[in-house]
């Protein structure tokens, strides 16, 4: 997968530990991609609309978002993203502990492209993000913004 051109990739986290264990999936898979980190749903829609400090933030290619965020929550900064013409056609992976039905099924109206429960344990995790990161590097093609 080394030849394949890196994909610039925003998380919108609020757990250190969390961005941590991203990370380190990131650093750890081949493809250096570069992960950007937004800490709430309104600094997110803040990156994505390229506002403020986030003038000079690339467009992401793929956008991995947790529901349960302060300030705007991850539900709702999905149907922002997939109201706005410039930013809807940018994949979506709903990375969350929910594994309630209610959060898949309302996420998929909302018109995520995944959903998937973040395992607790960590070497899986790492595991699951980097399957994710394998599958939009690798095997998707996505749209260049």
């Amino acid at each position: 997968m080394a030849d394949q051109a890196p994909i610039d990739v925003l998380l919108v986290e609020d757990d250190p530990g969390d961005v941590l264990m991203t990370r380190e999936a990131f650093e750890e898979n081949k493809v250096a991609n570069r992960l950007a980190v937004v800490s709430d749903g309104a600094e997110a829609m803040e990156y994505l609309r390229q506002e403020g400090r986030y003038a000079d933030a690339p467009t992401p290619d793929l956008v991995l978002l947790d529901l349960n965020l302060p300030r705007m929550d991850g539900r709702e900064v999905l149907a922002a993203m997939k109201t706005d013409e410039k930013l809807r056609s940018i994949p979506v992976v709903v990375l969350t502990t929910s594994e309630a039905e209610e959060d898949v099924l309302r996420s998929y109206s909302l018109h995520a492209n995944a959903y998937v429960t973040k395992p607790v344990d960590f070497s899986r995790f790492i595991e699951v993000v980097r399957q994710i990161d394998d599958f939009f590097v690798s095997v998707v093609r996505l749209p260049r913004h």
